[in-house]
């Protein structure tokens, strides 16, 4: 026996079986030879696990548990085939323990979530004549925790991708984000490219007229052309335009 937190899957089945305090559920209906014994779940388990088990009497209690279980209609509450797996949790405790300690990253929820999907999933296959049909289930639990922890611990993490793209698809564009009521927009023609620019820029603007007044041009009209030199040929253009004027 262990302890086990109460979130974790094993705790919730241990409530699911043992109920609230002052509760009581149905006894399991055993025969053993010529006897009849009533045990409650404590009772079943002891003789499966505890120091003094009778070897026949843990078969007579593996074999029927797993008789009710596989009788339940499947629009039943569940409850036989619960206990199957309550009763098999304390023959999972060392490996549960061990592949914690090896591997961290492992959740323990869903280690024991693959546990009782194993259990649940060898159930109604189990041999109920065999020489370890006990032990054989349990093994199957056993395995697939195991199976799950490798498989964990090789899966690299990634970035959320959904969060991501939630995000990503979240922002504003460009075109719809508020605008201070002055400012300016620039546009850069061509686009950037990863590579950049590595040339010395030189930006004229329209020369002004003889009389020395410029030709009624603003800043937010000037268009300043872009050469690597004053002979060269031309690279790209900038614009200045108000915040929100028309291109």
């Amino acid at each position: 026996m262990t302890s086990i937190g109460p979130g974790s899957v094993f705790a919730r089945i241990d409530q699911g079986v043992l109920g609230l305090p002052g509760t009581t559920r149905p006894p399991l209906t055993v025969h053993v030879g010529s006897r009849t014994v009533l045990l409650s779940p404590e009772e079943s388990r002891r003789a499966l696990y505890g120091p003094r088990r009778d070897a026949a009497l843990g078969a007579a209690v593996w074999r029927q548990a797993v008789i009710e279980a596989r009788r339940e209609p499947r629009d039943g509450d569940g409850s036989g085939r619960l206990l199957v797996v309550w009763l098999v949790l304390p023959g999972l405790y060392r490996n549960l323990h061990r592949i914690l300690r090896l591997w961290g990253r492992v959740d323990r929820a869903d280690l024991e979530a693959e546990a009782v999907l194993a259990v649940l999933a060898a159930l109604d296959a189990a041999d109920l004549e065999g020489p370890d049909a006990w032990g054989c289930l349990i093994k199957e639990a056993v395995n697939r925790m195991w199976a799950y922890a490798k498989r964990v611990t090789r899966e690299i993490p990634v970035v959320d991708i959904g969060a991501f793209a939630e995000a990503r698809n979240a922002t504003v564009p460009p075109e719809e984000r508020s605008r201070p009521p002055e400012g300016w927009e620039v546009h850069i023609t061509p686009e950037p490219r990863r590579e950049g620019v590595y040339a010395t820029l030189r930006f004229t603007e329209p020369r002004p007229r003889q009389d020395g007044r410029r030709t009624g041009i603003r800043l937010p009209d000037l268009v300043f052309r872009a050469r690597r030199h004053e002979e060269a040929d031309l690279i790209g253009t900038l614009v200045l335009r108000p915040a929100g004027a028309r291109r």
